[in-house]
């Protein structure tokens, strides 16, 4: 008989009145697996996390954890760790008390908890601190605690709600990789993080669950979530692609389509269910469309924007031409360089290249 899944949500909502904080959840998450809960602010996944952790009572549905049913148990007796944005450590308690804290409060033997939070301290780097009161530590550190005392319990089951949002873009990275360290040293350890930075969960998590107003949007492995997206707001979400209306010339049946845009015939691949639809969009990421000046081949279009952002230059552009259901068609671009090219205002010409995915278009069909 195989194991029970880490964790089961099945149809969890959450109202706080006339208000649904979380729509009929139904969600797996295997032993072992880090998934992250991607979505904007207020999509709920957060609420999510924390009616897996016990902070919120379903309204309706059940919690499992490795087929136990939770719903009605108190955080302290789910066994599960959680880690959030603002570290919540103890500000009178040293670094060594504040990760003892969980297996104190289970009454764990004093060598016990010795030898638990040496281990722990010693797993993310912070045995030399142990002495110390979290106001000497910095962000990073701090947050290194607050990890370090979820794991002193053994949790089959680690939460992690936004713990990174805090934190300066260069503890950002530097965080991330102790992450992944941590996770193939606990390769049994389930993982769930909450987060808004699409970043952050391609580079953590073996699936995504995107959200949004409260309800799952789509679910998967997270380069197939990238790669070939299922729904527009994936595709905009999960790496800010482009959205391009076309026109579906032809379907091969093996996952390719021809498709027209503008004047331009290119093939895409199928991702996810056309239903005969003649209209869909291409999800073309801003790093894959070439700008080039006017005269060299490709879609006309206009330059509406320029800006530098370090490595690379991030161009608004008009599509001529291409107007769908009455409103220009914009696009982003990121380009190593703008040599050649005219200032903004001056006409340009695009390239998109083949294979982008090809995405149900989310509006009516237009009859023709």
């Amino acid at each position: 008989m195989s194991a029970a899944p880490a964790i089961q949500l099945r149809g969890v909502g959450v109202d706080y009145g006339r208000k649904t904080a979380l729509a009929d959840l139904d969600l797996t998450v295997e032993r072992g697996e880090t998934l992250a809960l991607l979505g904007p602010s207020g999509s709920g996944k957060s609420t999510a996390l924390k009616a897996v952790a016990g902070f919120v009572r379903p309204s309706r549905g059940r919690v499992l954890l490795e087929g136990r049913d939770v719903t009605d148990l108190p955080p302290h007796q789910r066994g599960i760790g959680v880690v959030v944005q603002n570290y919540a450590l103890f500000p009178h308690m040293s670094v060594a008390a504040n990760v003892g804290f969980g297996l104190r409060a289970r009454r764990a033997p004093r060598a016990e908890i010795r030898e638990r939070v040496a281990e722990v301290l010693d797993l993310v780097g912070m045995s030399a601190f142990a002495d110390r009161s979290p106001r000497q530590l910095s962000g990073g550190q701090q947050q290194r605690v607050a990890i370090a005392r979820a794991l002193a319990i053994r949790p089959a089951v680690l939460l992690l709600d936004e713990p990174l949002s805090a934190l300066d873009a260069a503890l950002r990275e530097e965080m991330v990789g102790e992450l992944l360290r941590l996770r193939a040293e606990l390769p049994d350890t389930t993982i769930v993080h909450v987060t808004h930075d699409q970043s952050e969960a391609l580079a953590l998590a073996h699936r995504i669950a995107v959200m949004r107003d409260a309800r799952l949007v789509d679910v998967g492995p997270a380069r197939e979530m990238y790669r070939t997206p299922r729904t527009e707001f994936t595709a905009a979400f999960l790496g800010a692609a482009n959205l391009l209306p076309v026109e579906v010339v032809e379907v091969d049946g093996e996952g390719g389509a021809t498709v027209r845009l503008g004047d331009a015939i290119m093939r895409a691949r199928v991702s996810g269910e056309l239903d005969g639809r003649r209209r869909a969009v291409l999800g073309v990421r801003p790093q894959r469309v070439g700008v080039h000046a006017e005269g060299t081949g490709g879609l006309p279009a206009r330059l509406l924007a320029a800006q530098w952002r370090g490595e690379v230059f991030r161009l608004d552009l008009r599509l001529d031409g291409a107007a769908h259901s009455g409103q220009e068609v914009r696009v982003r671009a990121e380009v190593a360089s703008i040599e050649g090219l005219p200032p903004v205002g001056g006409r340009v010409a695009l390239t998109v290249p083949d294979g982008c995915p090809l995405i149900a278009d989310a509006s009516p069909e237009e009859e023709t």
